[in-house]
C-alpha cells in the first residue's frame, strides 16, 4: 500500500511539474537557463573589415573599479571578461565589477550612485524621467554595439512578417504607423510632447486592399500580432513606427511568454501567425522563434522609410551596415556631467534619440577584437566597441590616476 501510494505521489508531481506556466518566476528560471546555455555558444563565423576605424589610444591612465550594472547579456556569455581582459592591457590598474542581471537595473544604478556605467537598451520614458528628476540632465548614452541578427535575447533587429502565401513583399515605415497605429494628437520624443506628430483617423491602414492588394486579399482585414505592452520590445516599436506615442490599432493581439511543459521560454505569436494568412506582426529576430528553432511558413517584409525605396531586406549585411532601419543596438548609458563635459570623441553619423545625449562609438580596435567577440564564444551581438566604447564612459567616472 505504501509503495503504491508513493508512486502515485511520483507520478501525481510527474504531472505537475510538466504543467505549462505563466508564472514570473518560472519564466525566470527558464529564461536564465535558456539565456546561459546561449551565451556560451558562437553564432556568427562572419568577419567584417573594421580596418577603417580608428584604434583605441589612451590619452591618460585611470585606476580603481569601474562598476558597470545591467543587460545580463554582457555576462551569459564571456563578452565581459573580453573586455575586462582588453581594457586591462592599457589599463592595468582597473578593475571592472560587473553586477549584470536586468537591464532594468541600469540607469537606476547611475541615478543613485551605485554604478558608473549602465548597459541595457534604449533608455525609456520612465527611466529617462526619474534621472533628470535627480539630476536635472539627461544621462550620456553612447552605442557599444549592433544588435544580432537570428540570436533572441541578444537585442535582435526587428522584422516584420506575414504568413507565406501573401503577396506583400515590402512595405513603408509610414504604411507600418497605418497597420500597426491608430490616430493620435501627438507622441513622445524622450520626455518631451510633439503635437507636431499628430495624425489623423485617415492614415489608419485596415485591409490589405488599402496596400495595394488586390482579388481575394482587396477587402481582408489586416489581423495585427505583437506583445504585451508591458514588453519594452512594444515600447520600442512604438519610438520607431507609431512616434512615441503608443497609440496602436485597435484590434492588436497581444502575446506573452510562457514556459512550456519541457520547462522552456517560448512564445506562441510566431506559431499563430503561421496559420493566419491575413496577419502580420513585428518580431525580434524574424527568422528565429524565441527558443531558438527556425521559423517557418513566415515571411519577412522588406522596408523603407519612405515610398519609392531604398527597400532594406532583413540580413545580416543590412544589421551591420544599419541600413535596415528597423535595426537595434545595445547602448551604455552614463552621467556625462558628474565631473565635467563628456569627453569629444570621433563621431559616425548620428541624431539624437529619445531625448539622451546620445553618440555612436566606431568598433574599437577592429582588426584584433571582432574575432575575440565573435569568434570566442559570444553569442549576439556585432561588431563590438571594446575598450574605446569603455573608455569614452570610463573617463568620466573613473577614478583617474
Amino acid at each position: 500500500m505504501i509503495k503504491t501510494a508513493l508512486a502515485f505521489a511520483l507520478i501525481a508531481s510527474a504531472v505537475i511539474a510538466a504543467k505549462e506556466s505563466t508564472e514570473g518566476l518560472d519564466m525566470q528560471a527558464a529564461r536564465a537557463k535558456m539565456m546561459t546555455a546561449r551565451g556560451k555558444k558562437v553564432s556568427y563565423t562572419n568577419k567584417f573589415d573594421l580596418g577603417a576605424l580608428p584604434h583605441y589610444q589612451p590619452r591618460q591612465k585611470v585606476s580603481g573599479v569601474l562598476r558597470i550594472r545591467g543587460s545580463n547579456y554582457i555576462t551569459d556569455g564571456p563578452l565581459g571578461s573580453y573586455w575586462e581582459a582588453a581594457f586591462r592591457k592599457h589599463h592595468p590598474g582597473a578593475r571592472i565589477d560587473y553586477q549584470m542581471k536586468t537591464t532594468l537595473g541600469a540607469v537606476p544604478s547611475l541615478t543613485f550612485g551605485d554604478g558608473d556605467v549602465g548597459i541595457g537598451r534604449k533608455i525609456t520614458f520612465a527611466e529617462q524621467e526619474m534621472f533628470e528628476r535627480y539630476k536635472d540632465r539627461p544621462p550620456v548614452e553612447v552605442e557599444l554595439a549592433t544588435g544580432s541578427y537570428d540570436v533572441p535575447g541578444w537585442q535582435p533587429g526587428y522584422g516584420i512578417v506575414v504568413h507565406k502565401d501573401n503577396p506583400l513583399a515590402r512595405v513603408t515605415m509610414k504604411e507600418l504607423d497605418g497597420i500597426f497605429g491608430s490616430e493620435r494628437l501627438g507622441g513622445w520624443d524622450g520626455t518631451s510632447w510633439r503635437p507636431q506628430w499628430s495624425r489623423g483617423q485617415e492614415e489608419n491602414i485596415r485591409t490589405w486592399g488599402q496596400l495595394g492588394l488586390t482579388g481575394e486579399w482587396k477587402d481582408k482585414p489586416i489581423n495585427v500580432y505583437g506583445l504585451t505592452l508591458r514588453y519594452h520590445q512594444a515600447t520600442e516599436i512604438s519610438d520607431m513606427i507609431l512616434k512615441g506615442s503608443d497609440k496602436w490599432n485597435e484590434h492588436l493581439r497581444i502575446y506573452a511568454n510562457y514556459v512550456s511543459a519541457d520547462g522552456k521560454l517560448e512564445r506562441s505569436l510566431g506559431d499563430h501567425l503561421a496559420k493566419d494568412r491575413y496577419g502580420i506582426a513585428y518580431v525580434a529576430a524574424p527568422t528565429t522563434k524565441l527558443g531558438g528553432e527556425a521559423a517557418r511558413d513566415l515571411k519577412v517584409l522588406a522596408v523603407a522609410d519612405k515610398e519609392g525605396g531604398p527597400y532594406v531586406p532583413y540580413s545580416l549585411e543590412t544589421l551591420h551596415d544599419r541600413s535596415l532601419r528597423l535595426c537595434r543596438s545595445r547602448p551604455g548609458q552614463a552621467d556625462g556631467s558628474a565631473r565635467g563635459r563628456v569627453p569629444p570623441i570621433r563621431r559616425q553619423p548620428g541624431r539624437t534619440v529619445g531625448g539622451a545625449a546620445r553618440r555612436k562609438v566606431p568598433a574599437a580596435d577592429g582588426r584584433g577584437r571582432q574575432g575575440a567577440a565573435q569568434g570566442g564564444g559570444r553569442a549576439g551581438e556585432v561588431d563590438w566597441a571594446v575598450e574605446t566604447a569603455i573608455a569614452i564612459i570610463a573617463r568620466r567616472t573613473y577614478r583617474l590616476v
